[in-house]
């Protein structure tokens, strides 16, 4: 299975191309990397390109499945809502070039990433990042947006495998 996963973001939008373990390897990060847009682009602009390189992803890569990360909104006074409305726009983006294309996607909140990554739902940003560069074996040091991005396609892949196991019907007396 291959999933693009994305890191939503009006500015910076962190991707990663990722791919289910096969003949006993680990998964693999095929492609990473973050497409950035200046702040002084009109946002009709800044999402007209984002919808652009989704295509143009969707197209080069040939995913199996999109994963994107819902926004952050937070509560009382950690409450993020200007950021997670920009991030919102970035997401309604992916999501229209995704079923543009025939492309299932695949919505996780960052604890549910956090969880799926780093066994733990509350794990900070750097844990998470650590694990996930650890687990794909990256050598080089990716940009945080494109880290994130891997860690929801590492998400995904664990979810998905999760749901395929507990889906597989296995008979009396079967061995697998």
């Amino acid at each position: 299975m291959r999933v693009l996963a994305i890191d939503p973001g009006t500015l910076r939008m962190g991707y990663g191309v990722v791919d289910a373990e096969t003949a006993g390897h680990g998964p693999e990060a095929d492609d990473y990397g973050v497409v950035a847009l200046s702040a002084s682009m009109p946002i009709e602009q800044r999402l007209y390109q984002l919808h652009t390189h989704i295509l143009n992803m969707i197209h080069v890569f040939h995913p199996d499945a999109i994963a994107v990360e819902d926004p952050f909104v937070g509560r009382g006074e950690r409450a993020f809502a200007k950021s997670a409305l920009a991030i919102g726009q970035a997401q309604a983006v992916v999501l229209i070039g995704a079923a543009s294309q025939g492309v299932p996607v695949h919505r996780y909140a960052p604890a549910q990433v956090k969880k799926a990554v780093a066994d733990n739902g509350g794990a900070t940003k750097e844990q998470v990042q650590q694990i996930t560069i650890s687990t794909f074996g990256i050598s080089d040091n990716p940009a945080e947006d494109a880290t994130d991005a891997l860690a929801v396609g590492l998400c995904h892949l664990r979810h998905f495998t999760e749901d395929d196991l507990m889906a597989r019907e296995i008979k009396p007396g079967e061995v697998f």
